[in-house]
């Protein structure tokens, strides 16, 4: 009976297996997977190919010889986040009671903790997947600049805090007509944990870390590189579906030390960023925000696309939504 070898890869460690045959099931594999990385059979994600691609390991009875896994793949293994629970229903809030951006913690310098980037190697670019908690950009950009994902209750008010200062500085570059509200509003609204990071709050904390942050857009198959102009040594990348950012990072080929940050020349992984970006979009890894639905946790009023719950937002204060 024909065997079947595999190289299995994890965040810390690398296996070979060479015990199975063309008749293991898929059920039989994902226990031998799940005992390797010690992620529970429910969350395991098992990814193949450059890209690397997800591999469908629902059905179970299923034979090695029936799905796409050949001998000599090699499959990387990640967990799943846990599905986030809606929060209880909360009492309207006015407008009036966000705390002032003075009264938050005072923010981490994290430029003081920015990793070198190691020496270029062959390797694959691979997400890492941070929770959905409305917090998800300030947590991307934490691991990229840091190498590790930390609760976004400890991270992300440092983040916010960063911004709001920068932008209570800066009543010109900083106005209303960009920020779509009054500059004391905004600041007040992004130190608020339910408020989603986006385009502005990606410059502000380019320009403060002084790093190019790539974001590789798989609705469009495009990067946005925020800092671009401003020449900096650095850069990191981040992947965004439409609702929901997660960093990314090379994964060497020789089991070293993953890398989050890289030379700004280093056109070589750029390109394959582009190539990801092309990939996601092809077999549709984003999320229309025309058309999916969110849920208002304040009021439980159901919304269509990202226009409906801005406009709620709007005229409720609102800020609270989770994805149906």
């Amino acid at each position: 009976m024909a065997g079947i070898a595999l190289k299995v890869k994890t965040k810390t460690e690398q296996q070979i297996l060479n015990n199975l045959t063309q008749e293991t099931t898929v059920k039989e594999l994902k226990t031998i997977l799940s005992t390797i990385s010690k992620i529970p059979e429910n969350r395991l994600m098992v990814l193949s190919g450059y890209p690397p691609k997800s591999i469908d390991i629902s059905q179970d009875g299923v034979k090695l010889k029936d799905t796409q896994i050949k001998s000599g793949d090699i499959l990387i293994l990640e967990e799943k986040p846990e599905e986030q629970q809606p929060s209880k229903t909360q009492p309207q809030q006015s407008k009036s009671q966000p705390q002032p951006f003075k009264s938050q913690p005072t923010p981490v310098d994290y430029r003081a903790h920015v990793l070198e980037p190691t020496e270029n190697c062959p390797g694959i670019l691979m997400k890492q997947v941070v929770p959905a908690d409305n917090s998800c950009l300030f947590s991307s950009i934490h691991f990229v600049l840091n190498g590790k994902v930390e609760d976004s209750s400890v991270v992300a008010p440092s983040m916010r805090q960063i911004i709001a200062e920068t932008v209570a500085k800066d009543l010109i570059n900083y106005s209303e007509a960009i920020l779509g509200k009054p500059n004391d509003e905004y600041c007040a609204w992004i130190l608020d944990n339910n408020s989603w990071g986006g385009a502005i709050e990606l410059a502000v904390l380019s320009n403060y870390f002084g790093v190019e942050i790539a974001v590789v857009d798989t609705i469009n198959a495009i990067i946005n590189r925020f800092g671009e102009d401003q020449s900096y040594a650095h850069r990191v990348f981040l992947m965004f579906d439409g609702i929901h950012y997660d960093p990314l990072y090379l994964e060497p080929l020789d089991g070293s030390k993953i890398q989050t940050i890289f030379p700004s020349d280093d056109e070589r992984v750029l390109r394959d960023a582009e190539q990801l970006a092309i990939e996601a979009k092809s077999s549709r890894q984003y999320t229309d925000v025309n058309k999916f639905t969110l849920k208002c946790m304040i009021c439980n009023v159901m919304l269509k696309g990202q226009l409906q719950a801005q406009q709620h937002a709007s005229s409720t204060g609102h800020m609270n939504f989770g994805e149906v």
